[in-house]
């Protein structure tokens, strides 16, 4: 891996990855990566340790967030790119998107305590070193109990959106989640779009047509979930929408079977021109980079 490569989306321990911030970027650095940032899901904790290492390093790095948010087809999620330091606003807004996540965690393990498998939110807590509990954590948790076997038996059976204990969370809806990320001055992408089960190509197309009024300014197309066909779409209606694109590995250690940093499932790479182009975008708005 050269420097001419990228990577936009990660997440260390402080959300559900299982790699330190600091470690995540030696990690980057060590694969040669020119920029890498961190998106850890509704939490900048781990940012200021990351940065830190980064200059210690002399790799670019990126300050980030993921966030999720729910319209009439269910969940979508954002990442914050270039994200200051909070405001109170944004320290409010992610202590009530944990708070949220917490809510649904105690709900799902109330279900799967309804399908003859308890567990405690201390055994979840026991397997993460974070402040941004999730799924990860409580597949882990079952595996560590001998409920499953596998961490993907659980989200398949059990977690994932079709299984037997999954349960919705509270979410705001797409545009208070742009113009939350906005309003602190970060670029606004929406990140892997199909994901999602719903996805066709003219929903995409609707969605970013609002997207883009309220604030959104670019698109994840270099995904590990899409393939091929998936970032043609997603490269279309970015150019047709006045969308830059970004991407990532989605990068989680060791809670993500068969993902790897830079390289998703081992096709993916990121070109260092995605990063120019927000860059670029930035600077011609005024913003910092």
């Amino acid at each position: 891996m050269s420097g001419r490569y990228i990577d936009l989306h990660t997440h260390s321990a402080i959300s559900d990855g299982t790699d330190e911030p600091a470690d995540l970027v030696k990690k980057a650095a060590r694969l040669g990566l020119a920029a890498v940032a961190l998106t850890d899901h509704d939490s900048l904790a781990g940012l200021a340790e990351a940065g830190e290492t980064a200059r210690a390093l002399g790799i670019d790095f990126v300050r980030g967030v993921e966030i999720a948010v729910r319209d009439d087809f269910g969940e979508l999620h954002l990442l914050g790119l270039w994200m200051p330091e909070p405001s109170a606003r944004m320290r409010e807004a992610l202590a009530t998107l944990r708070r949220q996540r917490a809510e649904r965690n105690q709900a799902m393990l109330d279900a799967l305590r309804a399908n003859g498998m308890p567990l405690t939110m201390e055994e979840v807590r026991a397997v993460s070193k974070g402040e941004a509990l999730g799924r990860p954590h409580i597949a882990r948790a079952l595996v560590d109990k001998g409920y499953v076997a596998s961490r993907k038996e659980a989200f398949d059976r059990y977690i994932g959106w079709s299984g037997a204990a999954f349960v919705p969370r509270e979410l705001v809806s797409p545009k208070e989640g742009i113009q939350l990320l906005r309003g602190e001055g970060a670029t606004v992408a929406l990140a892997h779009p199909f994901l999602s089960r719903l996805m066709t190509r003219e929903r995409l197309d609707d969605l970013l047509s609002d997207f883009r009024a309220w604030g959104l300014s670019a698109l994840e197309a270099y995904h590990n979930a899409h393939d091929a066909r998936q970032v043609r779409i997603c490269t279309d209606l970015a150019a047709k929408h006045k969308l830059l694109l970004t991407g990532g590995s989605d990068y989680h250690g060791d809670n993500k079977d068969g993902i790897a940093l830079a390289v998703g499932r081992g096709n993916l790479r990121v070109p260092h021109w995605v990063l120019s182009a927000l860059r670029d975008q930035r600077k011609r708005q005024g913003l910092w980079v």
